[in-house]
């Protein structure tokens, strides 16, 4: 795909221009958002996104098309994923519920940020260095290994090493100061928790930068089908985390269809760099194949999450009906 400059510069500024505004609405009104508040502005962005992979099938053709649609699912599904993360760090800090949606749209911004540096530096890269894809194809399954053999204990928030340096070094209050970062006490400049909550939600978007990253490099190697995917990925993370906080809990097997996923691309990468280098048995996966594992993965894992939630549910109502009769 050989882009105008004026095409990217387009389709950025109405993205910041999409951001802009979201952003300008939390200024202005700071609240958790209602039910359906959410279910429209989620659909909103999906609609969009569905309408952007459709124009890229009539314009760019079926294959581009397809590793949009590819790279904006696995996208999305990791962007997912990114709110437990962001939930167990606004619990850990006792953040207002007000002020959730400054903090998760600055979050969002920050992922964008660091997503565009990686595809940046990813992109120029595999240009130059073909051997790059046996490293993403490696770091792939070791992501995926990790998520597999998680267990549920262990998937709480620790503090990092920025993280505990900035706590350690920086003075701050015990209090929150509405949504500020810092505030003056005796005369003395402070920080707020608030400035630590942004410091773990920034590291913790680096982690996942790392991950999303070699992910969708391996579905397309353009660099504006990663760059929109990407983004479309995070438009409406901040709505969908309050229409789905319930649900998050209930997807328990969600990481176990993510290392499933990001298992194949892995795969999927070093087979295509085989067959790129003349290793004859090594076979090019379409992005048919691999919009078809994606979707019927994360499919499975989604029901198969909900009907375990549902069987727990029938059985802690059960335990405590049993155990109110032993009572009586």
């Amino acid at each position: 795909m050989n882009l105008p400059v004026w095409v990217w510069l387009a389709t950025i500024g109405v993205f910041l221009t999409v951001f802009a505004i979201d952003f300008y609405l939390i200024s202005r009104n700071p609240h958790q958002p209602s039910f359906r508040e959410c279910v429209w502005w989620v659909s909103l962005y999906v609609m969009l996104a569905v309408v952007f992979g459709l124009g890229m099938v009539f314009i760019a053709g079926p294959t581009h098309g397809g590793e949009f649609f590819a790279g904006w699912i696995t996208e999305y599904s990791l962007s997912v994923d990114n709110l437990f993360v962001f939930l167990i760090i606004m619990s850990r800090f006792s953040v207002p519920h007000q002020y959730r949606q400054k903090v998760l749209m600055t979050g969002i911004v920050l992922a964008l940020v660091m997503r565009g540096l990686f595809i940046a530096v990813g992109a120029e890269a595999i240009t130059r260095f073909d051997w790059l894809f046996y490293i993403f194809g490696a770091f792939l399954a070791y992501t995926a290994y990790k998520l597999i053999t998680e267990k549920e204990e262990e998937a709480d928030f620790s503090e990092n090493i920025a993280l505990r340096t900035v706590k350690r070094l920086v003075p701050a209050t015990d209090t929150y100061h509405g949504a500020a970062m810092t505030t003056r006490i005796d005369g003395r400049r402070l920080v707020t928790p608030m400035l630590i909550v942004m410091v773990a939600i920034g590291t913790s978007d680096l982690l996942f930068a790392l991950d999303s990253i070699p992910a969708i490099f391996g579905l397309t190697k353009e660099p504006y089908i990663v760059f929109t995917a990407n983004v479309f990925a995070l438009m409406g993370l901040r709505q969908l985390f309050f229409l789905v906080g319930g649900l998050l809990e209930r997807l328990v097997y969600l990481n176990k269809g993510l290392s499933v996923v990001l298992a194949f691309i892995g795969a999927k990468l070093v087979l295509e760099a085989l067959h790129h280098d003349g290793v004859s048995w090594a076979p090019e996966v379409p992005i048919t194949a691999s919009l078809g594992v994606i979707i019927g993965t994360l499919a499975i894992t989604t029901v198969a999450s909900l009907l375990k939630s549902r069987s727990d549910s029938k059985k802690s109502a059960e335990v405590e009906k049993d155990q109110v009769s032993v009572d009586n």
